[in-house]
């Protein structure tokens, strides 16, 4: 791994189609151990559908603002200082709990998973994708994604979907 400064706007950024993604350490940096991007999320995003993945542990740290997840039947609402766990083979989600913008550090471990928001991104992110090349992208990833629980997921949290680019 390279020694540096990654400053507060470097960094390739994108939208996903519900929040946005900028790019800080990719597997390649760390040998294949983890990778780290940062998820801004505008006021009541949901980020994504009920998913799990087969390959990956998430560590979500928040850096501003109030993040709620759902971690099987657990919900949970961090603030900035927080840390949530999102084990792998776990269903979940999680969205940005608060009226104002919030930002989460997504460690990624092992490394690789970046490589799905960074395709993500370059299909014009999830809302304009098709279905079955999202579903293609997903399953080459280990990816289960279940987009038949958003619209309770909107009601049950009082979330948006797709969420604002910030």
């Amino acid at each position: 791994m390279t020694v540096r400064v990654l400053g507060s706007k470097d960094g390739k950024a994108g939208f996903l189609g519900s929040i946005g993604v900028r790019f800080m350490i990719d597997g390649d940096d760390a040998e294949g151990r983890f990778s780290v991007v940062e998820h801004p999320m505008s006021a009541r995003a949901l980020a994504a559908p009920l998913h799990r993945h087969s390959r990956e542990d998430e560590y979500g740290y928040i850096v501003e603002g109030r993040v709620g997840a759902l971690l099987g039947d657990d919900v949970v609402v961090g603030a900035a200082g927080d840390l949530i766990f999102k084990p792998r083979n776990q269903w979940h989600t999680f969205w940005n709990a608060g009226d104002e913008p919030a930002r989460l550090l997504e460690i990624i471990s092992p490394a690789g998973f970046e490589r799905y928001f960074d395709e993500l991104v370059a299909l014009g992110g999830s809302t304009q994708a098709e279905p079955h090349v999202r579903a293609a992208l997903a399953a080459r990833y280990g990816l289960e994604v279940d987009a038949r629980s958003v619209p309770d997921l909107l009601q049950r949290f009082e979330l948006v979907f797709p969420g604002e680019q910030l």
